[in-house]
């Protein structure tokens, strides 16, 4: 065999700038290894002690010589993701606070159900959000930037790394409005499918009604789920919890919606937050039902999780049990399933942005 090797015009510009591979699609790896002047074959190699046996260091890759492993030890590294804090509730629900080379802070969460075998990963797709959703904590921290594909799947690989435990299902909602990132997002999905191992119908995208977002996914015809951030069924209120909803109005979302249940073949998941006296009522209750009526839907209703505002005020009220079983019990008017969210890491910040933004308070 002749012998592999790396020149210094192969090398990247700073030694010290160590290319990550961990989240990089399999074309990815290939198009690394072929810029170090080795056989395509290593992508696959490389592909499949990251993906498949979880390596941490090169050093585990026994099926490459001694050689190129230093070699590509000088020039690369599995992850570039950091972890700057990790909580744990007593439900066993893990939060994670990972930092970015450029020093960002992004949140992940795993969760385990009893009542389900596999294991769940809630991701970020950008750096805070420009949504602006006035009951969520990632609003109060504004839009930094958008994540890249290979962040967006890093975080999947760094909670396997930290947990042990291999990631079956996978949600994006996390920090950020997916569909405001779609060409990442997309790209993402299909490094998780084809290089994690994970099933396309148990993927969830979660958006806030970006309706030029839900076409370009439509187009890909991809057998995920898609789930709309409702949270309101009538104009104003929607505008004032979501302002971003000013932009596309609920004929034009609706329109959008099934366009993509029609192309893709998939129920959509209508996510509804319960703000005690602002989305609960019996009129709201009845319009929505009115809304989804012939959408090929469910409903998963979300109780509010309280969140310190940064005036340090907590801007709704959680609805008692009562109110939510009566604001179900309206849902269900149109025959639609409608679930009441299992909260999981209550004791603990696990809603969206609260452990990014605790932690820069200097709370941790």
């Amino acid at each position: 065999m002749a012998e592999e090797k790396t020149t210094e015009e192969n090398l990247p510009a700073s030694k010290a700038e160590k290319i990550a591979l961990s989240g990089l699609s399999l074309p990815e790896l290939e198009a690394f290894v072929r810029q170090l002047g080795l056989p395509a074959y290593r992508a696959k190699q490389l592909h499949t002690w990251i993906y498949a046996k979880g390596a941490t260091t090169f050093e585990e890759m026994t099926d490459l010589s001694a050689g190129l492993r230093k070699k590509l030890d000088q020039v690369a590294q599995i992850s570039n993701l950091k972890l700057a804090h990790l909580q744990v509730s007593k439900d066993g629900t893990r939060k994670y606070l990972f930092a970015l080379p450029d020093g960002k802070l992004v949140e992940a969460v795993l969760m385990s159900f009893a009542d389900r075998p596999n294991l769940t990963a809630c991701l970020s797709s950008q750096v805070g959000c420009a949504v602006g959703c006035t009951f969520c904590a990632t609003g109060f921290l504004g839009f930094t930037r958008n994540l890249t594909s290979q962040e967006i799947v890093d975080q999947v690989m760094a909670i396997q790394r930290e947990s042990g435990q291999r990631v079956a299902n996978v949600v994006y909602m996390g920090q950020g409005e997916p569909l405001l990132n779609a060409e990442e997002v997309i790209a993402s999905i299909k490094t998780l499918m084809y290089s994690v191992g994970i099933g396309q119908r148990h993927i969830t995208v979660s958006t806030s009604g970006i309706v030029p977002g839900i076409n370009r996914l439509a187009e890909e015809r991809l057998q995920i789920t898609l789930a709309l951030s409702l949270h309101a069924p009538d104009a104003k209120t929607r505008e004032e919890i979501v302002p971003i909803s000013r932009k596309w109005k609920m004929p034009e979302l609706m329109k959008a919606l099934q366009d993509y249940a029609d192309k893709c073949g998939r129920r959509i998941t209508i996510e509804y937050v319960l703000l005690a006296g602002v989305t609960d009522t019996e009129e709201q209750g009845r319009e929505l039902a009115y809304w989804v009526a012939d959408l090929p839907c469910m409903v998963n209703l979300i109780p509010y999780n309280p969140t310190l505002s940064p005036e340090g005020v907590v801007p709704y009220k959680r609805p008692s049990i009562d109110a939510q079983q009566r604001f179900r019990r309206l849902a269900e008017k149109t025959g639609k399933t409608v679930t009441i969210r299992l909260e999981r890491g209550t004791d603990i910040d696990a809603a969206c942005g609260q452990l990014h933004n605790a932690y820069q308070q200097g709370k941790q």
